[in-house]
Parts: C-alpha cells; sequence; structure tokens
C-alpha cells in the first residue's frame, strides 16, 4: 500500500486557522517521515513541515514557522497540520509526503487539498 488522503482544506479569512490532515497506511509507511509541502499557481512546489517517524523531530519552512505546527498521532498513520494566522500567501494546493528521512527525498504524494485565504 501506499496511499496518502489529505483533508481538511478549505476558504479561509486572512488571520484564521485551519487545520488539515493526512491518512496513511501505517504498514506501508512504517518508519517513513512525513512532511508538507505546497504548491500555487506558477509557483514552485514548496516544503512546509515535516516530523519523523517517532514524532521526535519536526521542521518547517521559514515561511510558517511559528504559524503552523505540524503533528501525528500515536499510531503513525496520522498526520496533522495546524494552521494559524493565515495569510493570503499561504493559498496554496497543499500535499501531504512521506519518505525514508526527515530531510530526505519524498516518494509518496497525496492527491492535495486545496487551502485559499482570502483577504
Amino acid at each position: 500500500q501506499e496511499q496518502l488522503v489529505e483533508s481538511g482544506g478549505g476558504l479561509v479569512q486572512a488571520g484564521g486557522s485551519l487545520r488539515l490532515s493526512c491518512a496513511a497506511s501505517g504498514r506501508t509507511f512504517s518508519g517513513y517521515a512525513m512532511g508538507w509541502f505546497r504548491q500555487a499557481p506558477g509557483k514552485e512546489r514548496e516544503f512546509v513541515a515535516a516530523i519523523s517517524w517517532s514524532a521526535g523531530s519536526t521542521k518547517y519552512g521559514d515561511s510558517v514557522k511559528g504559524r503552523f505546527t505540524i503533528s501525528r498521532d500515536n499510531a503513525k498513520t496520522t498526520v496533522t497540520l495546524q494552521m494559524n494566522s493565515l495569510k493570503s500567501e499561504d493559498t496554496a494546493v497543499y500535499y501531504c509526503a512521506a519518505g525514508p528521512t526527515i530531510s530526505g527525498n519524498y516518494y509518496y504524494w497525496g492527491q492535495g487539498t486545496q487551502v485559499t485565504v482570502s483577504s
């Protein structure tokens, strides 16, 4: 199995909050780090946040530090991205991904969920 499914996207006003979830196939992705990336129209894919398998290490892109928080459940099959103080520049399609290490390449990707921040 190599299935990742994002949910929780939608329309939110600037300054508001939104929570994204990523459901993963636990057995297939056992031992893998999981991360969030985003891509706006005409823009390159951007790293947002990542968390290690053990959940002992997290990493954030500079543009979201202090505003976004990544976490995972006890079974390590669901990853959550809590987004606060949203800005118009956060508007993008957000993708969940899995890879062998938190700082390495990510090989498995979900379909993405749209986040639109209005101003």
